[in-house]
């Protein structure tokens, strides 16, 4: 072997030995929904609510401070001081110093901690119900770069066809078997594929990057375009339904919202009650000490916290109402999602037919046509008619994937996938 050969091998080869390398990880949907639960950087953000929530519980624990009280009176009538007795002698002043603490009731104190608790409760659950949205936004955007995909790759079967049709009828030219129009009409093919091809590239391309930002990773990305969406239904849409109703996290999000204005209605009516302020007094007034005691509590003639009670009732009314209506709203999100994917996947199932009868017509023509069977405006029918069944296939196909993610979502599933 030359040295002029061995050199370029020599080159690709430490090339390749001494480049950087870069992590190109492959992601199936739930690996692209479980790589997002612990990068994405919005669920990062949402996160520190459930923190400032539990911060809540340490406020509810605390007990009322003691309150220290001074006050001061000092005589400033020199007319009126004792004999012998300067400004600053104790005779001619009065002091107060009180100590104080109001006395929180035991019942008072264990509704602020269980309002507390309640609250970050509802906290997780609405974190949970964001996970949901944001997963349904992940998944919809890995089912953008799967069609991204399969569309370069049909584009560029077409146009590697369509080229290789271009090479052969430029021989055929040159052997003068068929005519410059043939080969013209080839090579204009040819070009429309190539525009197409780049515009897809493009495209497949921005909807990785926006993909990554979701998922949260700066690594390169690919999918997993075999991905069948192996996730397992109830059989029966109402078991569909009723699991939904029991675990879906906007669901849980109401109940918990309920747990907590049962848990305020209890607050409020025990801040009703009146806080005992009780305490010490150390009185010095001329030099003569006086001891005693404090003790101040609220008489609730007038207010007696009606309005924080009457709301914190109309919340939960509210509350209750807003779990029946989200209760029809899920039957009717699993009805159509159901409905949808089940005519969908029949679509997909019916499809296959079609896609054997263009490809066997395309050969078929294709056959006829280099052996001057056929014209040139055949073929590029049949190729154009090829590909337009591909992609009606995939359009489907895509369809039947956007149902069986709706259904995902509708029925709460898709959080237990990303776990």
């Amino acid at each position: 072997m030359s040295f002029k050969v061995v050199k370029p091998v020599l080159i690709a080869m430490l090339t390749w030995w001494y480049a950087p390398g870069k992590a190109q990880t492959v992601y199936t949907l739930q690996q692209a929904l479980q790589t997002a639960k612990s990068n994405n950087p919005i669920l990062k953000r949402e996160q520190f609510n459930v923190g400032i929530s539990q911060a809540d519980i340490t406020t509810a624990q605390l007990r009322p401070n003691p309150i220290l009280n001074n006050q001061s009176l000092q005589l400033v009538q020199p007319s009126r001081f004792p004999e012998n007795a300067s400004w600053y002698n104790g005779a001619n002043r009065q002091v107060w110093w009180q100590v104080t603490k109001p006395f929180q009731l035991p019942v008072q104190r264990q509704n602020k901690i269980n309002f507390a608790e309640q609250n970050v409760r509802l906290t997780e659950k609405r974190y949970a119900d964001t996970e949901r949205h944001l997963f349904q936004t992940v998944a919809q955007k890995w089912l953008d770069v799967w069609t991204a995909r399969k569309q370069l790759d049909l584009l560029g079967t077409a146009k590697s066809n369509i080229d290789s049709l271009a090479n052969i009828n430029r021989l055929r030219l040159k052997n003068q078997v068929i005519t410059t129009t043939d080969l013209s009409r080839t090579e204009l093919l040819a070009n429309q594929y190539d525009i197409q091809l780049k515009t897809a590239r493009q495209n497949f391309q921005n909807e990785i990057i926006n993909l990554k930002y979701l998922m949260g990773t700066a690594d390169s990305v690919q999918i997993d375009t075999t991905d069948q969406f192996a996730f397992t239904f109830p059989s029966q849409m109402d078991a569909i339904v009723q699991e939904a109703l029991q675990n879906r996290t906007d669901i849980q999000a109401i109940k918990s919202t309920m747990d907590v204005a049962d848990a305020n209605i209890k607050l409020q009516k025990s801040n009703a009650l009146p806080t005992p302020e009780l305490g010490l007094i150390f009185n010095p007034q001329n030099k003569v000490n006086y001891m005693g005691v404090y003790g101040t509590i609220e008489i609730p003639v007038f207010s007696r916290n009606q309005g924080e009670i009457r709301k914190s009732q109309i919340v939960k009314q509210q509350a209750e109402q807003d779990l029946r209506a989200t209760e029809t709203q899920i039957q009717t999100e699993i009805l159509t999602a159901y409905k949808s994917y089940q005519t969908q996947k029949r679509n997909v199932q019916n499809f296959n037919q079609l896609l054997t009868q263009s490809q066997t017509i395309l050969n078929s023509v294709k056959y006829s046509y280099l052996r001057g069977g056929t014209t040139i405006i055949d073929f590029l029918e049949a190729q154009r008619s090829w590909l337009d069944t591909q992609q009606q296939y995939y359009d489907l196909l895509q369809q039947y994937r956007q149902s069986y993610i709706d259904l995902l979502n509708a029925s709460g599933m898709i959080n237990q996938i990303a776990q």
